[in-house]
């Protein structure tokens, strides 16, 4: 059963004539009535059944306006790369140790980082972090050995997009607090990093089917985007 709140916002947004993000950014922001700072979201449908292969995107994108959240970020490294994660703003980090305690489920961290050297430790755990979406990825950059520019990204507003099985991607942009423009910002270099990924892939038509933004507890409007990706 809807809440009073809930039956207060419009209704059936998702059959409106699609509009630029600018434009309806308002109101998404009129809508969110709770008392916490929502979020904004993107859900984004993506043609990725082709006619030779199926298109899984997967990449990490630095969001210029930052998200908002404050993320706990794990490293594990060799012992003399430590106090370089440490002074990065590194939550937690270790070596053997604390990969041991990571097979044992204790699991406190939202992003983990991983040095190339320490990987085949952790390539063991893979049923454990994968699931979890926790695994390091060398595409995502978490597995290097520049761990200041890896736990900094992870720390200001690094995202990652990653489609499901149908072809559907969701991310959080920022918060309703955020200055329109920061939003902006962050909007585009999603899109920007769907227009790479599209050029990676050589894809041949289409690559975004539809796009809609919504706050964490509003309703959805359908998103028009300047030119065809």
């Amino acid at each position: 059963m809807a809440s009073k709140r809930f039956k207060k916002l419009p209704e059936n947004t998702k059959k409106l004539t699609s509009d630029s993000f600018e434009k309806l950014l308002p109101l998404i922001k009129q809508n969110c009535t709770t008392k916490f700072d929502e979020s904004i979201d993107l859900n984004i449908h993506i043609n990725n059944k082709q006619k030779k292969n199926e298109i899984n995107i997967r990449t990490a994108v630095n969001l210029p306006g930052g998200t908002g959240k404050k993320v706990k970020v794990a490293v594990v490294c060799e012992e003399n790369k430590s106090q370089e994660a440490k002074d990065a703003g590194a939550d937690i980090v270790g070596a053997d140790e604390f990969v041991e305690k990571i097979k044992g489920g204790d699991i406190d961290f939202e992003k983990l980082i991983c040095t190339p050297g320490m990987m085949i430790k952790l390539s063991k755990l893979g049923k454990i972090l994968g699931p979890k979406g926790l695994m390091p990825n060398p595409k995502l950059g978490s597995v290097t050995n520049d761990l200041k520019k890896a736990v900094t990204d992870s720390k200001s507003g690094q995202v990652e997009i990653r489609n499901d099985k149908d072809g559907n991607i969701g991310v959080s942009i920022g918060k309703k607090s955020f200055e329109d423009q920061k939003l902006v910002k962050n909007f585009n270099a999603i899109i920007d990093a769907l227009e790479k990924e599209k050029t990676n892939n050589t894809l041949k038509g289409d690559l975004i089917k539809q796009t809609f933004m919504t706050s964490t507890m509003g309703v959805s409007y359908k998103v028009k985007l300047e030119k065809n990706i």
